[in-house]
């Protein structure tokens, strides 16, 4: 995949009180690469409605080859086909690609849509049009699925 067009990809989930951190951190690895050094994972404490803490764990890939890496992680998808049908309604007014993943299935490996980790990308768009923005993704998810 030459070129990529999307500026970074944000990954974020939720650790709350009930959760294991470090099963939640490695939920969200399953996306990130696994370079020498691993990933930073920044952590944010809040806390719940009733006072309980939630710890907010977040990624920004930048780096083109890391993007890459991302994205070969979504070619797993089941439902890849959908996704690609579903860009129109994924890609924001703001050139951004949302998707919701499955953060149970994540931590076994596997990647699936449903709850628990938010994936968002900045499409790469020029002009900054939506229309072009879900070309642009289905574009790059197109060449994925072919390299498959």
């Amino acid at each position: 995949m030459p070129q990529i067009p999307l500026h970074y990809v944000d990954l974020r989930t939720f650790c709350y009180a009930t959760e294991d951190e470090k099963r939640v951190e490695e939920a969200l690895r399953t996306f990130l690469p696994d370079d020498d050094e691993p990933f930073e994972i920044e952590r944010t404490e809040s806390e719940g409605h009733y006072g309980d803490r939630i710890l907010v764990l977040s990624a920004r890939v930048e780096n083109a080859d890391d993007v890459r890496h991302v994205l070969s992680r979504l070619a797993d998808l089941e439902s890849f086909d959908d996704l690609i049908d579903e860009l129109d309604e994924r890609v924001t007014e703001n050139t951004e690609l949302f998707l919701r993943l499955d953060k149970q299935a994540a931590f076994a490996g596997d990647v699936r849509l449903g709850d628990g980790i938010t994936f968002r990308g900045k499409v790469e768009a020029y002009p900054a049009k939506k229309e072009k923005a879900v070309a642009n993704a289905e574009e790059v998810l197109e060449r994925l699925r072919e390299r498959d």
